[in-house]
């Protein structure tokens, strides 16, 4: 009994923070839906880059915009960075594995596209670079962090769009990432091809 408990508690914390989440995102991942669609339409791309399990959720991220979320549609231009393993490690043998993002989005960045970055507490170095590294090359930023967006939250410009999942929780920021990104795809759907009901 006591196992099953604590699956039950799990489910009942998840619901708390996702009811919560509901009450507090809408706005800010409507609004990054709205830049996503902008970059689209004008034939723009999408760079998204996260460690660990941030990195595991911008894959998903990236399958569903480059083959399908709910419905069949034409593919839509998303890179996961951090899926090159020969990239990453050609850049930290040369560099550091503070610029495995960084010089992915000065190399590949052009003007229109957006950097998507994904961490639960905001701190990670490489993640700060990537940003500073967009920022070089004027190309706007949606980060998705946990409550205090750590220090990636202090070097947003004012067009970036941060989405901060109010929870301190590693698990629960990495759950609701996953919703979010399915909210964002839901609406870049939506508004590129109509609604599938």
């Amino acid at each position: 009994m006591e196992l099953q408990e604590r699956v039950i508690n799990q489910f009942h914390e998840h619901m708390g923070c996702a009811a919560y989440s509901a009450e507090h995102l809408p706005q800010d991942i409507a609004i990054a839906a709205q830049m996503l669609h902008q970059c689209f339409i004008q034939e723009g791309k999408v760079l998204i880059c996260g460690n660990g399990a941030n990195a595991a959720n911008g894959h998903h991220f990236s399958a569903a915009l480059l083959s399908r979320f709910r419905q069949e549609r034409p593919s839509l231009p998303a890179f996961n960075l951090a899926a090159d393993s020969t990239t990453m490690s050609a850049v930290i043998r040369d560099s550091s594995f503070q610029d495995v993002f960084a010089k992915q989005i000065t190399a590949l960045g052009q003007q229109g596209d957006i950097v998507i970055v994904m961490s639960e507490q905001g701190n990670c170095g490489n993640l700060i670079q990537a940003i500073q590294a967009a920022h070089n090359r004027n190309l706007q930023v949606i980060s998705i962090t946990g409550q205090s967006g750590g220090d990636m939250a202090t070097i947003l410009d004012p067009d970036d769009v941060a989405i901060r999942i109010p929870s301190d929780n590693s698990v629960n920021i990495l759950q609701l990432q996953l919703v979010t990104i399915h909210c964002l795809c839901d609406l870049i759907d939506f508004q590129l091809f109509g609604s599938n009901e």
